[in-house]
């Protein structure tokens, strides 16, 4: 198995529809055992097999499935990761050149190996993060203001 995926695995429409229906037995499930730590998970083929996983696991896979029901490609990458600036700048939806920027201002952690910057995918997710977190504060500042002014 490959330790890092970066091309996303996009689902057709009855991929979706399948992602959906399990979706939402599995958001139900978990619903109804919120204190449950490890989930039994039924496998059928030739016969029935139970497997035990991690609940974070499962929460995981939800995420997933919501992502493949929107129609919407998904991959995995394990947090140590360490991505190269185009996989980093992919990750971020931005160009090569803006995520070398953020890197030289020190917004991003990332180390040199040689003349080559290696970036942690955890360290971009952590910016992600941070910049949904002042994007959030700037709109509820814009709102407040338009409240304060009398423009709403």
């Amino acid at each position: 198995m490959n330790s890092l995926a970066l091309d996303p695995i996009q689902p057709d429409g009855a991929d979706a529809a399948v992602a959906d229906e399990a979706l939402q037995r599995i958001k139900g499930y978990l619903g109804r055992h919120q204190d449950q730590r490890r989930i039994p998970l039924v496998v059928e083929d030739d016969g029935c097999e139970t497997l035990i996983v991690p609940r974070g696991a499962v929460e995981l896979l939800a995420r997933v499935l919501a992502h493949m029901a929107a129609g919407t490609g998904v991959s995995v990458v394990p947090s140590h990761a360490e991505l190269t600036t185009q996989q980093a700048a992919e990750m971020l939806n931005v160009s090569r050149p803006f995520l070398v920027g953020l890197l030289e201002a020190g917004e991003i952690d990332h180390r040199k190996v040689g003349t080559h910057r290696r970036v942690r995918a955890e360290s971009v997710l952590a910016y992600l993060r941070e910049d949904d977190k002042r994007r959030r504060e700037a709109a509820d500042e814009l709102t407040r203001l338009t409240q304060e002014m009398g423009l709403d």
